[in-house]
């Protein structure tokens, strides 16, 4: 057998590393980090009255005056299913629900200087299947959590011109679950590593005239090598010897980002914004995995592994709306278009992305210096069919898991935020 099942599942050990799409991002980014920016489908990229403005745009906290400190969670609750090709049955994802959390603070340093820090997951959640549907041998668990630390600083050069910088530390966490094929039974094999790195984040924003504002922010690239073990749990004894437990790493790079938008106030009351985001998803264009041990059955051992992933970088297009009914409540809505970077000859279970409808309603109440921010979003992601040749090796067993990929979600958000 050239290609033996065993080697084909320690090469996709690796990609929990991308094997996470998040909810309302391409690939597996997220991008909803507080919940008055869901409401406006995160068109906040020129305007902000929120220190998660850090995340979005570090140049407005100098809109931000005082001390403000925000923390905030996010409801995600998927929907996702498979119509084999083969059998045509349908198998739905476990019913997994995650909660994202942020924390904000930003400070006015000076009239021309502020300064913030931001904790959050800027890239993550998960995949889980059924331990027995079609596609055990491609997958049944991948998991990726990403935590940022974001310290940084905003400068007014002019009345109408603000530059910032900002420090990204982040630490991931992976893993990853699947079943290999023996003649004695399916073998159970387990992948979690982690690691730490560092990138850097810069912010402009430039107000031409007093109700029209224009924001550009940048995300640099992090990169990661993601030291783990892979552990088996096996059918038999016997199999012991070709499966111990190893180690391993694995390369990996979270992509840059940029986001740009155009902030206009028509009336006092009223605030719409325009926005897109470039994704490089193009640098993830190989998975390599190397392990501390060769395995497999005896002339088929095998350390190393490179598999082509070819992704494509990614756009997406917003639109926010923002409409302070009175004094105590901002009426928030929006709506996202945004790209999937995954090819058809490469796209799997391990990674059901696709093109993305995110529909938000939300509102911010305030009550004297505190605010309550609430948001709902529904996400709509396109059909997409897999037809490929991944997991072709499995076809005899019918885990190939070609067929039709659906997938949505329901996002529920809450932020509370503090003025001093």
């Amino acid at each position: 057998m050239k290609e033996t099942a065993w080697q084909v599942r320690i090469v996709l050990t690796a990609l929990v590393l991308g094997a996470a799409p998040g909810a309302w991002g391409s690939g597996f980014g997220i991008f909803t980090q507080g919940a008055s920016p869901l409401g406006q489908a995160v068109a906040v990229v020129a305007h902000s009255e929120s220190p998660s403005t850090i995340f979005y745009n570090p140049a407005l906290l100098n809109d931000l005056d005082g001390t403000r400190i925000e923390a905030g969670t996010t409801l995600l609750s998927f929907e996702r299913s498979f119509k084999s090709s083969a059998d045509h049955r349908v198998h739905d994802m476990d019913d997994d629900r995650y909660f994202p959390s942020t924390f904000y603070l930003s400070h006015r340093l000076s009239d021309r200087v502020a300064l913030g820090l931001g904790l959050f997951s800027p890239f993550g959640l998960a995949t889980d299947w059924d331990p027995r549907w079609e596609g055990r041998y491609i997958s049944t668990r991948a998991e990726m959590t990403t935590y940022t630390i974001n310290p940084a600083v905003s400068i007014k050069v002019t009345p109408r011109l603000f530059l910032a910088l900002g420090l990204d530390a982040v630490w991931v966490e992976a893993e990853l679950e699947n079943k290999i094929f023996s003649p004695l039974g399916d073998i159970n094999q387990k992948f979690k590593g982690d690691d730490f790195g560092f990138g850097f984040n810069l912010g402009l924003a430039f107000r031409p005239i007093d109700r029209v504002t224009f924001g550009v922010s940048y995300r640099s690239e992090v990169d990661l090598t993601v030291e783990g073990d892979a552990a088996f749990r096996l059918p038999d004894p016997a199999l012991s010897p070709f499966f111990p437990k190893t180690g391993g790493t694995a390369d990996q790079t979270l992509p840059q980002q940029v986001f740009a938008g155009v902030a206009w106030q028509i009336a006092e009351p009223l605030t719409v914004e325009a926005g897109v985001r470039w994704e490089d998803w193009s640098s993830y264009d190989r998975l390599k995995i190397e392990l501390d041990q060769a395995i497999g059955p005896p002339g088929n051992e095998s350390a190393e592994k490179v598999v082509p992933r070819d992704w494509h970088d990614t756009w997406a297009c917003n639109l926010g709306v923002k409409y302070r009914l009175n004094g105590f409540v901002t009426l928030l809505a929006g709506y996202l278009y945004g790209e999937n970077p995954v090819p058809n000859a490469t796209f799997d279970p391990s990674i059901p992305d696709s093109d993305t409808h995110l529909f938000t309603l939300g509102a911010d109440l305030t009550f004297g210096a505190l605010t309550l921010a609430l948001s709902y979003g529904y996400q709509k992601q396109e059909n997409r069919r897999k037809a490929n040749l991944i997991g072709a090796e499995y076809a005899p067993l019918g885990g190939t898991a070609n067929g039709r990929y659906e997938n949505s979600a329901h996002l529920a958000a809450l932020s509370l935020g503090y003025r001093f």
